[in-house]
């Protein structure tokens, strides 16, 4: 069942969501060669602690840290650890908080000192194919409408589309109905509401879009050691025009 969130609830979750748009810009200020990913995690807790958020992440589903910190073939779920981050990296910061009971939830892929246009062409792809699916996400459109936005932009750059994940509705739970694929036929499930609140997700492989789980249980890795990069926004349906990004300073 797809929850709609009245205006009051979209407000609350409006607050949770700054708290995450703040923390991820703190962060990417904090990216540079020779910090440890455990570093980067106690600044996002510490961050969304000291402005009244609740960090979303930390023991859901038993997750030990408040931040995903995904490495270069590491798609999404990489755990934070003393792993030292060197220049030509690329790290993936997913991350959320919870203000009134309610979520907020982003991610963005930074580069670490300088890297290939190569490199930067995969993160500007993922970017833009995150914006082409939130830019589907209108009253009366369907909701794959926006899967395949993101699947059709992605892939006109001959990049692959990680299908193993999907995004999804958010609320008073982090993950709700209904699931957001990333990719798919345009026209189809169901349509679109005002009063929908959904985190759209792209993550996208310079490689093949196969994936795998590490034994830690929850880092997944590119199967071919290609690229990742992983690009999300939570946004509120509006009754007339584009949607809110509440994740978006």
């Amino acid at each position: 069942m797809i929850i709609l969130k009245t205006p009051e609830e979209i407000g609350i979750m409006a607050q949770a969501s700054k708290i995450v748009a703040e923390t991820l810009e703190g962060l990417k200020r904090e990216i540079r060669p020779g910090v440890t990913t455990d570093e980067l995690d106690r600044f996002a807790e510490d961050f969304i602690r000291a402005r009244g958020g609740i960090p979303a992440f930390k023991g859901y589903r038993s997750y030990p840290k408040t931040l995903c910190v995904s490495v270069n073939d590491q798609v999404v779920h990489g755990i934070p650890s003393k792993r030292v981050l060197k220049e030509g990296d690329i790290v993936g910061l997913d991350l959320g908080a919870i203000v009134g009971g309610f979520y907020g939830d982003a991610a963005v892929t930074v580069p670490v000192g300088k890297v290939s246009p190569k490199v930067m062409e995969l993160l500007r792809v993922t970017e833009e194919s995150l914006y082409a699916g939130i830019a589907q996400a209108v009253v009366g459109n369907r909701l794959s409408d926006i899967s395949h936005a993101v699947q059709r932009h992605a892939e006109a750059a001959g990049l692959s589309v990680v299908t193993d994940f999907v995004g999804h509705g958010i609320g008073r739970q982090l993950h709700e109905e209904p699931q957001v694929p990333n990719y798919g036929k345009p026209g189809q499930g169901p349509r679109l509401q005002v009063g929908m609140v959904l985190a759209i997700e792209p993550m996208v492989n310079m490689g093949d879009s196969g994936v795998r789980i590490l034994d830690d249980q929850w880092t997944a890795v590119t199967k071919d050691g290609s690229l990742s990069a992983h690009f999300e926004h939570t946004i509120a349906i509006q009754a007339s025009g584009p949607p809110k990004i509440l994740t978006k300073l």
